[in-house]
Parts: structure tokens; sequence; C-alpha cells
């Protein structure tokens, strides 16, 4: 509908795009670039303030894909981008260890594995899945940082994760990793 109020448009998108966040076109997706099946998850309600006179906001919208670009999921974090909020997020998406994703590229992909590292109610995503930062904000990630240089690079350079970096030729001839 136009001119909708903003409180509605948020609203009209998770009838329009999706039950809870999932996007119903993309249940059960599976195409030869992606390996598992997507589950439901449920949706956070909406924090409002009642200690002021701003509209209600959202600090932030994530979304899981899979490899091709298929969206599988999305939800609303209210307050923060905060570690736990996003492994709530992949624990609503994904209920069974097996259906998890190899890799999950998150820009605080080292501060999630931290998360998971000290506290034991998440320590079980260490188990099947590798948290990497993608490349755009990889480059703005501390160099001393050994554990998220080691653990959270997109692109080892040391065989830890084959299937991230490939060997290609460029126009002369010469091998380049990407």
């Amino acid at each position: 509908m136009d001119c909708l109020p903003i409180d509605e448009v948020t609203k009209e998108a998770f009838n329009v795009l999706g039950d809870g966040g999932v996007i119903k076109s993309a249940d059960q997706h599976s195409c030869s670039e992606c390996t598992h099946q997507v589950q439901p998850h449920d949706e956070e309600p909406p924090i409002r303030s009642r200690d002021s006179f701003t509209a209600p906001r959202m600090y932030c919208v994530k979304t899981v894909c899979a490899p091709c670009g298929v969206v599988v999921a999305w939800t609303k974090f209210a307050k923060a981008e905060s570690p736990t909020n996003v492994l709530n997020f992949l624990g609503s998406v994904y209920l069974e260890k097996n259906q998890r994703p190899a890799y999950v590229c998150i820009d605080k992909a080292c501060m999630v594995l931290h998360t998971c590292l000290n506290n034991a109610r998440w320590e079980n995503w260490l188990e099947t899945s590798r948290f990497i930062v993608d490349a755009y904000h990889y480059i703005n990630h501390h160099a001393t940082d050994e554990m998220c240089r080691t653990w959270c690079n997109p692109a080892p350079l040391n065989g830890s994760a084959p299937n991230l970096v490939t060997t290609e030729r460029d126009a002369q001839g010469q091998l380049y990793d990407l």
C-alpha cells in the first residue's frame, strides 16, 4: 500500500516477504552452489523506548544468504548487532547442527568467534562452522589480532580453507591467488 507510516512498512514487509523473517520462496532452497537446507526462525519482537519522543527505530536488519545469493532469512536487531544477537539469530535459522553452514561470513566474525570460545552456550558452533570476515571489512581489522588473522581471514594462504582461495591466471599467464 502507498503512504504507509514507517512502523506499518515493517509489518507489511514481514507479511509479504516471509513468515517471521524466513523467505518462503527460499524455504528448502538448494542449488548446485548450496549444500544446506533452510529452517524457519522466530522473529525478535520490536522494542520501543518509553523514555524518548523519537520514532521507534531498529539498529539494523540482518540477512542470511546462501552462497548463490538467495536470501534464506532476515531479522531486525532492535538495539545492537552484538555477537550474542548474531548467534541467537543463526541458532534460530539453523535449528539442527547438521544443517549449519560450513562458513559464516560476517563483518564481526572475530567478535562472534571470541563469544563462541568464551561461552559454553555457543561453543558447539565451533564444531560445525567457521566464522570469517568479509573481504570488504577485513582490511579494517587489527593486524595484531592473531586469532582474527588466523581463523577469520577470508582468504587464508596457509591452506586451512582451500575452497575459499583459488589460483587463477592473469592476462599475462601469471598465477595469482583469488
